[in-house]
């Protein structure tokens, strides 16, 4: 739904839509927790949808969950409840020394993708931006089928957690 890491002084707003070519290429989701209203909504991403109205954190997630949310300080609220889920994949930027990847990501998560090359997201009236994502793009997947979505996307390069593949964490 968002993307205000973005380097353009033209961005007047925090909701962007995930490309739709992303979402095709994962599988059908059962809730999208940060989707935009209804009214407001181009395409679905999801069976089911909360909007920033039914407030998604507070809601009760069922299913597999696609999750792109808000790229501010918030995003961390939405990767913890992810990963209680357990079932589900958040898109974030790739920012791999953050805190927020330290604590939702690494050792937690079963696996990464890497996109290649930096995403045009959509306006809210679905129009594909002019202007890429202005940083790197990652997909983190909670959930081995999640994870096997992944690796069968094309999407990027996926990492995969040692954990997920039978391997001891050395620590």
């Amino acid at each position: 739904m968002s993307l205000s890491g973005h380097q353009s002084a033209r961005m007047k707003n925090d909701e962007w839509l995930t490309p739709p070519e992303i979402l095709e290429r994962l599988g059908r989701f059962d809730l999208d927790p940060c989707a935009p209203s209804w009214d407001r909504r181009p395409w679905s991403t999801a069976a089911h949808h909360f909007s920033v109205q039914d407030d998604g954190l507070s809601c009760m997630w069922n299913g597999r969950v696609w999750c792109n949310p808000p790229f501010g300080r918030e995003a961390v609220k939405w990767l913890r409840k992810l990963a209680a889920h357990g079932d589900g994949i958040a898109l974030i930027p790739a920012r791999t020394e953050t805190a927020m990847f330290y604590e939702c990501v690494w050792g937690v998560a079963d696996a990464v993708l890497f996109i290649k090359g930096r995403p045009h997201f959509h306006y809210i009236d679905g129009s594909r931006a002019p202007f890429n994502s202005g940083a790197p793009i990652c997909l983190v997947a909670y959930g081995k089928r999640n994870a096997e979505a992944l690796e069968k996307s094309g999407l990027g390069f996926v990492v995969r957690a040692a954990a997920a593949l039978g391997e001891s964490n050395a620590k």
